[in-house]
């Protein structure tokens, strides 16, 4: 089945002429008529023409990929999962989705969402819940959600998603699937909503999600660089250079974590190793905070953003939303500040535990793909909760650090698990050359 090919293959072959872009679109709309009523990954499907054969100088000529609708593309609406943007249309492409058909991709269409990309859960009431790939019981994750279960499901060859709090990598785990969060920036962020200005924003980086690294590296590399609607975009990363040691960071805090993914863990640690680098344990010290502090950009002052769009009508959204608004009093400025000043302070923390080990190997999450609307879970007789699970992702959206997710085993149930791999800022090759010659060996 010519969809299961890999991203790069898929362009490959368009190249060589040994298939037509149309055989590659008409393959995945089969797919997706097959698979999507069970998983509901779409929000909509492009009647897209696909272009002539042709060889093509783009490096994704011909390739079908998929948008997270929270990225516009001219000529169709951006809902971001909200009703109340029903009526919208975009009038030109987000920066990233410019850059995919400038490559040559063919837009397939936009995967779903949850309500304002709000949740680790993917469900609205404009286009409904989001299954997971392998058992229609639980979630695929969020707020890519829609993006990694078509992805995971051979629905599309990759995408765009964007990451606040793990918005990828944790669907990624979930999914068995890669995916990455650059150094803040790398890639523009014009084009979204909810918007990528203000504070809230910071924490919030385009990502690609593919099945294999090398495919996410693919995307990674036409997606980067200068977009001049979004002014604190960065120039394209620096090459990845030498070998260096790699930190296990086994444990943060007191948060347990599941058998299945402790193990990819370990055996990503000894792969590592036998591939001849340097592997120490790290323990992640001073950064306690980190999680709170992203809470405060994410959630608090996100908060802020969306009581203003949903003000006189909360009682219509979605419970992705509700269940994470807070009703505090809008901080002051001190307080603004205070946590801007402590932000840095634990960016200094972290680069310095880094100097030695600059790649540190972690689980993502701490449990598998859950059930629709689980926030708790045991392990060990330990309570998680859904904030302690997630903090190992949720920190390098505070620091903006490149952080790159790929898929290492399963559970004795048969769900996927991934590992983590977390670099210095503007890291980014590195990061994902790691994760290429990691995966080569699997």
């Amino acid at each position: 089945m010519i969809e299961t090919w890999t991203l790069r293959e898929m362009a490959a072959r368009v190249r060589s002429g040994d298939v037509t872009p149309r055989e590659l679109l008409d393959a995945h709309r089969r797919r997706i008529e097959e698979v999507n009523p069970r998983i509901n990954a779409f929000v909509r499907v492009f009647d897209t023409e696909a272009p002539e054969p042709h060889t093509g100088d783009g490096p994704l000529a011909g390739v079908p990929v998929t948008v997270k609708d929270t990225f516009d593309i001219a000529g169709v609406p951006t809902l971001s999962g909200c009703r109340f943007r029903e009526g919208h249309t975009a009038t030109e492409d987000a920066g990233a989705v410019a850059r995919l058909r400038a490559a040559g991709a063919v837009l397939l269409g936009k995967t779903n969402v949850p309500e304002l990309a709000s949740s680790y859960e993917t469900d609205n009431f404009v286009t409904g819940r989001t299954n997971h790939p392998i058992d229609a019981e639980r979630t695929p994750g969020g707020s890519s959600g829609g993006e990694a279960a078509a992805v995971a499901s051979f629905c599309s060859a990759g995408g765009l998603g964007s990451d606040g709090g793990g918005s990828i990598r944790v669907p990624a785990h979930f999914c068995g699937i890669a995916g990455f969060k650059p150094t803040h920036r790398m890639i523009g962020g014009s084009g979204m909503f909810p918007s990528f200005d203000g504070p809230a924003g910071t924490v919030v980086a385009p990502g690609p999600i593919a099945r294999t690294v090398g495919d996410v590296r693919l995307l990674f590399r036409v997606m980067q660089g200068l977009d001049d609607r979004d002014s604190l975009s960065l120039p394209c990363a620096v090459p990845d250079s030498g070998k260096p040691a790699i930190g296990v960071v086994r444990q943060f805090g007191k948060v347990p974590v599941d058998p299945a993914i402790a193990a990819a863990v370990e055996t990503a640690a000894v792969t590592l190793s036998e591939l001849g680098f340097e592997t120490r344990d790290v323990v992640l010290r001073g950064l306690d905070r980190a999680p709170n502090v992203w809470a405060f950009f994410f959630a608090e002052l996100g908060s802020l953003t969306a009581r203003a769009f949903l003000e006189g009508r909360q009682s219509e959204a979605h419970w992705t939303i509700t269940e994470n608004l807070r009703d505090a009093a809008p901080p002051d400025a001190k307080t603004i500040l205070a946590q801007c000043t402590e932000r840095e302070r634990l960016r200094t923390v972290a680069l310095s535990q880094m100097r030695d080990t600059p790649i540190l190997l972690m689980r993502p999450f701490s449990v598998p793909a859950f059930r629709h609307r689980e926030r708790r879970w045991q392990i060990g007789g330990q309570s998680v909760s859904l904030f302690a699970a997630s903090a190992l992702s949720t920190i390098w959206n505070l620091l903006g650090f490149p952080a790159l997710v790929q898929p290492l085993g399963t559970t004795p149930e048969g769900l996927p698990v991934g590992v983590q791999l977390v670099g210095r800022p503007f890291a980014d090759e590195l990061v994902l050359s790691i994760g290429e010659t990691l995966e080569a060996a699997q």
